[in-house]
């Protein structure tokens, strides 16, 4: 059984529909939050996901758009999450609300949540990776940091897909991962996308001209 798994997607359509075209074929897809923020499609991104995936959480991006509030997001982050408010009709932003913080999948042996188990808000970086993360899962799957990374323990698997929509890993292509049950491993996976329509569409829309530019350094 294969197991596609992505997080922070972040409104990218472009990166996003570069990595569902670049997805084997899987039995699942999973995501670990942060659907919308920061790039100019979140009803796209929102749509192309919610009857897709079998398992999300919400992500500190989405809950600040569904409580209509950015407190303690710089000015990229609050310009995205005010786009998201203007662009979201009422469907998908009951969708996004009705995300949990942390979710079970693929009966029971996978964990995903956006932080951390014990908060979703945390950034938990690959140095924090830790067989303790686990409780009676087989898999933990976190985002947030926009940082693709994996670590096998005799416990089990902790692992970050990375970001679709805006890595942080100082590698610009869109990032997800494959989970194979037959072997318990994970396949990190990269995939090229058009980086300047994108920019052109965060400037059309009237968006940070930051957002666009770091997404050529991967930052």
């Amino acid at each position: 059984m294969k197991v596609g798994i992505i997080s922070d997607v972040h409104s990218n359509r472009v990166a996003l529909d570069a990595v569902l075209d670049d997805m084997p074929p899987v039995e699942e897809l999973l995501c670990a939050g942060d659907v919308v923020g920061y790039n100019p499609w979140p009803s796209e991104c929102v749509d192309g996901l919610r009857d897709r995936v079998s398992a999300s959480v919400m992500g500190n991006h989405d809950r600040a758009v569904v409580t209509g509030t950015a407190f303690r997001f710089n000015s990229m982050a609050a310009a995205g999450v005010e786009h998201a408010r203007d662009e979201l009709n009422d469907v998908q932003i009951d969708w996004l609300s009705r995300r949990p913080d942390s979710r079970l999948a693929c009966d029971g042996r996978v964990r995903i949540v956006h932080g951390h188990p014990d908060d979703p808000d945390h950034y938990t970086y690959p140095e924090e990776f830790d067989p303790d993360l686990l409780g009676d899962e087989d898999v933990l799957v976190m985002g947030h940091t926009h940082v693709q990374h994996q670590e096998t323990y005799d416990e089990g698997v902790v692992m970050n897909p990375g970001s679709v929509g805006q890595p942080r890993d100082g590698d610009p292509r869109a990032a997800y991962a494959i989970l194979d049950f037959d072997d318990m491993s994970v396949e990190e996976r990269r995939v090229e996308y058009d980086i300047e329509a994108v920019q052109e569409a965060v400037r059309e829309a009237g968006l940070p001209d930051k957002i666009g530019a770091r997404l050529a350094k991967g930052r």
